[in-house]
């Protein structure tokens, strides 16, 4: 293979690699993700990998899902024995040189108020927003119903 071939084969490679990262200010958000919906449900959850890479925390404040009526910043815990969910009406703080887990059973965001079923293989457009940092657009990756997290989930 020619120089010029091995270049041009290695960067489509590693574009592909990179295509479910996005960056805003500081901040670096590794491989959104959902899962497919049945007919009918109202709610979905997305998870994602954020790296605060700057020197000042920053939180994430909000969002919304092409889609979805809204979308809401949740986590889950143990509480008593019992798996509990609340909404986090101030967000997730992402400190300084932090990594922040979205995934099951954690927290995660949420989609309310679904249109239309999430089809598995048909990535769906969003937006996070970032008390600093401010928008982004992004792309979830749609999963099965029921999938959990595959090892290229926890970022490059």
């Amino acid at each position: 293979m020619k120089p010029i071939a091995i270049a041009a084969l290695a960067a489509t490679i590693a574009s592909a690699a990179f295509a479910h990262d996005y960056k805003v200010g500081s901040i670096d958000i590794n491989h959104p993700w959902t899962r497919a919906t049945p007919k009918g449900a109202s709610v979905a959850g997305g998870y994602l990998s954020i790296t605060n890479k700057g020197t000042s925390q920053d939180r994430l404040v909000g969002g919304s899902l092409h889609g979805a009526g809204r979308l809401e910043i949740h986590e889950m815990k143990m509480e008593g024995g019992i798996m509990k969910m609340r909404p986090l009406p101030d967000g997730i703080l992402i400190k300084p040189g932090e990594t922040v887990e979205l995934k099951p059973g954690g927290y995660h965001v949420m989609f309310m108020d679904l249109k239309g079923p999430i089809e598995q293989g048909k990535p769906i457009k969003g937006t996070l927003i970032f008390e600093k940092a401010g928008k982004v657009d992004i792309e979830y990756t749609v999963e099965a119903v029921g999938a959990t997290p595959k090892p290229d989930h926890k970022g490059h």
